[in-house]
């Protein structure tokens, strides 16, 4: 892995940052996705006439370009999109529509025309998301391992071509550094509409994020329609109808859906319907948002609801939550939540805590959302130090703070050998009305000071656990929800978001400076 990094990175550095090179790969026609290529007409003028190519303008860039000389491509009336495999026809369809041209559908590797934009799957076992894109005798052949990787190499001749651009002749190999690529809302506190999260679906997968995260169960409100428990859902909610609908937009993008139900905190506009749920003190004072994992019915309706939005949301990820719960914010929890710790000792013997309590009751969420083929992630202050029971070693660190009592840095859970998702608050969180220390992040300070190894302030894990480090994501909290208007969202976070999928597709320097990103990012649109 280190050997190919070293030739991508070389081929970058040999063909893109000095601009020089042949471009023998793709003036050959190798390295064609899917097959050898086929016969096609003569360049309209001989090759040597045209002035080598540079590297495309895209967001992220590609992380290896091989420069060639020749006219490119740039879409036509007459120009048709065609795939090689029944499983691309979606993407197919789309970047047609994009384009202005034809889509024709299925064909053979001899069915060959000028002006062709061919999708095709092949190479391996390799990188599902990766691909490669040759543009050679006015032509676009685009082909990976995976549906994935071909649709973002559409996104890059998408972006190539924005406003009546020119594909640059020559081949393209690109790949992430990260699979997890995310961008989390939450829609539990502000009521975002149907189609201001579409209108990000499309933008996400642009930019090939891979993720969207829907927070939609808190204190103040439950947002999604439920069948089995209509108690609990607030008067401003989606119905299940237009969650299918943002499901589906963002399965045809290659963008998962992870829902969060967080528990067993958080839990508030649950709990309004469920009152004699409410955890209370030694005094009889409700905890905010906390639920009494004590009791069999809090486990039953949690259960209830983890069950019934699974059939909703279909994808593979699940974020159980298991932050900030209250009984666990107090100096004594077994004194101040006896009952709590009445249960720990029934449970785990006399030694037993209310922490063992709470990381128990995760470990059963997480084993009725396993049930259901789903990878589970859990906030890091959600994994307590020094309890008897330990959570399972297959649970996520989503890792966001090190503000919590008890706080543990990134690399207690890395060396422990556990995967982790960077949500790091002090560059990704863009918290609606800038409570407490929050402050509005910028796309520039991510683009120059942020990677993937940045968990936790500004200082990077060792390199040694970049590999346990899947990703991260960018997140929107909506503390004072009338902060901003959507549209106010929408702007706030749209160079933010191009700067963090540029360091989680690629964590090195970026190819640009801040001032030419942003010249780029205003001409892509």
């Amino acid at each position: 892995m280190i050997r190919k990094r070293a030739v991508v990175a070389a081929a970058f550095v040999g063909t893109v940052a000095l601009g020089v090179g042949v471009g023998v790969w793709a003036s050959s026609g190798g390295g064609e996705a899917g097959g050898t290529a086929a016969a096609s007409p003569a360049s309209p003028t001989p090759a040597r006439s045209y002035p080598l190519s540079r590297a495309p303008g895209t967001i992220p860039a590609v992380r290896a370009f091989t420069a060639a000389r020749g006219p490119g491509w740039t879409p036509r009336k007459g120009d048709r999109v065609v795939i090689g495999d029944p499983v691309l026809a979606d993407t197919g369809r789309l970047v047609a529509a994009e384009l202005g041209i034809a889509y024709a559908g299925q064909k053979d590797q001899g069915d060959v025309r000028a002006g062709d934009v061919r999708l095709t799957l092949g190479g391996g076992d390799g990188n599902r998301e990766s691909y490669t894109m040759t543009v050679h005798d006015g032509r676009v052949d685009i082909g990976g391992p995976g549906a994935a990787g071909v649709f973002y190499g559409t996104r890059t001749l998408k972006q190539e071509v924005h406003g009546g651009g020119t594909a640059p002749e020559g081949a393209v190999r690109d790949e992430p550094a990260k699979p997890v690529r995310g961008f989390m809302l939450d829609i539990a506190r502000k009521p975002f509409s149907e189609s201001w999260i579409e209108d990000r679906i499309r933008e996400l997968g642009d930019l090939k994020f891979n993720e969207l995260g829907l927070h939609f169960s808190d204190d103040q409100a439950f947002r999604i329609e439920s069948a089995g428990h209509p108690e609990i859902v607030s008067t401003d909610h989606l119905t299940t109808a237009q969650v299918r609908r943002i499901v589906a937009l963002a399965d045809s993008r290659h963008i998962t859906v992870v829902p969060e139900i967080d528990s067993p905190g958080h839990l508030g506009a649950v709990l309004a319907a469920h009152p004699d749920l409410r955890l209370r003190n030694a005094n009889g004072v409700p905890a905010k948002g906390a639920i009494d994992i004590s009791e069999p019915a809090a486990a039953k309706l949690v259960d209830d609801l983890l069950n019934e939005y699974a059939g909703l949301f279909t994808g593979n990820r699940w974020n159980l939550g298991g932050d900030e719960y209250q009984a666990l914010t107090v100096t004594n929890p077994q004194v101040s939540y006896p009952r709590l710790a009445d249960a720990a000792r029934r449970a785990y013997g006399t030694g037993g805590t209310v922490a063992d309590l709470a990381t128990g009751w995760l470990g059963d969420r997480a084993d009725t959302v396993r049930a259901h083929d789903r990878t589970v992630r859990v906030w890091n202050d959600g994994f307590l130090e020094g309890t008897s029971v330990q959570p399972a070693k297959d649970l996520q660190v989503a890792y966001w703070t090190g503000k919590e009592l008890g706080a543990r840095q990134p690399v207690a859970y890395l060396s422990a050998g556990r995967e982790v998702v960077n949500y790091n608050d002090e560059f990704l969180y863009y918290v609606l009305g800038q409570p407490q220390t929050f402050v509005y992040p910028t796309g520039r300070r991510i683009y120059e000071q942020w990677t993937p190894r940045v968990l936790r302030g500004t200082a990077a894990v060792p390199a040694r656990y970049d590999a346990r480090i899947l990703g991260g994501s960018f997140a929107v909290w909506c503390d004072f929800p009338n902060a901003q208007t959507e549209a106010q969202v929408a702007a706030g976070i749209r160079l933010p978001l191009r700067a963090t999928v540029q360091k989680l597709w690629d964590p090195g320097k970026p190819p640009l400076s801040w001032a030419d990103f942003q010249r780029l990012s205003a001409t892509l649109g």
